[in-house]
C-alpha cells in the first residue's frame, strides 16, 4: 500500500525518497520478493507515481510483481483496488509502503500467526502510559499498559475474511484488521518490531535512515 499523498512530508514523496541509495519503496518491495512464502506482489500507488512505479519494478526486475495499481482516495480504497488484483490466493499479507524496515521474518511470522483465526497483525507493546481524554480534554481513563499495543503492518489474513470485511465496509478505518474485528473474527497480536516504523513526516524519513544504517544492509 503505497497511495498516500504524504501531506505531512514537506512536499517529500516518501515512496520515492532515498533510504540508502534506493527508493523507500524498493526497499520495502525487494524483501517482499526475497521471501519465499510470497508468491504474488501488487504494488498500490497514487496516480502521479503510477508509471514511475512501473519502471521501478522494471528495472529492479521483480518477478513476482503481477501488477502496478491506482489507489483511491482512502486506504480502505487502496487495499480494495489491490485486492481486485490479486489471483488464486489463499492467504494475503497487506503491507504499507511507508514501512520499508520490514523484514522477512515478520511475514513469515505473520503467516504462522494467522493460522489460529485467520487474521493476524504485526504489534509492539506500548512502553509510555495512554491516557483516555474526554472532548473537553480531561483525563477519563488510564488503560492498564501490559494490555496496550501499538499495531503496525504486516496484518495477514484468509482471503476470503479480508475480502468479506472490504465488501461490507461501512465506516472509514485506519488499518485492515479493524475492518476484520468488526465482522466478529478474533485477530491475533504477534510481536512486531520498534524498527518497523512508518515513515510519515520528514524526521520519520531521518530516523528510518539511521535505523538503516544500523542494520547494516
Amino acid at each position: 500500500m503505497a497511495a498516500g499523498r504524504g501531506e505531512r512530508m514537506g512536499g517529500i514523496d516518501k515512496m520515492f525518497a532515498s533510504l540508502g541509495g534506493k527508493p523507500v519503496l524498493a526497499r520495502v518491495a525487494s524483501v517482499f520478493q526475497q521471501c519465499r512464502l510470497v508468491d504474488q506482489i501488487v504494488i498500490v500507488l497514487g496516480g502521479d507515481n503510477i508509471e514511475r512505479g512501473k519502471k521501478l519494478v522494471a528495472e529492479e526486475g521483480w518477478s513476482k510483481v503481477t501488477d502496478v495499481c491506482l489507489g483511491g482516495k482512502r486506504r480502505q480504497d487502496s487495499v480494495e483496488a489491490g485486492l481486485k488484483k490479486l489471483k488464486d490466493c489463499h492467504w494475503l499479507v497487506i503491507h504499507d509502503g511507508a514501512r520499508p524496515l520490514v523484514t522477512e521474518a515478520l511475514i513469515n511470522d505473520g503467516l504462522i500467526a494467522a493460522q489460529e483465526t485467520g487474521a493476524a497483525a504485526a504489534a509492539v507493546p506500548v512502553t509510555d502510559t495512554i491516557k483516555l481524554a474526554g472532548d473537553d480534554g480531561f483525563v477519563v481513563e488510564t488503560p492498564p499498559r501490559p494490555n496496550l499495543w501499538v499495531v503496525q503492518t504486516p496484518q495477514v489474513f484468509r482471503s476470503n475474511i479480508v475480502t468479506e470485511a472490504y465488501h461490507r465496509a461501512q465506516t472509514e478505518v485506519t488499518d485492515d484488521a479493524s475492518l476484520v474485528e468488526g465482522l466478529g473474527y478474533r485477530v491475533k497480536l504477534y510481536l512486531g518490531s520498534y524498527d518497523n516504523i512508518k515513515i510519515t513526516t520528514p524526521e520519520d524519513l531521518a530516523l528510518a535512515k539511521v535505523l538503516w544504517q544500523k542494520r547494516g544492509d
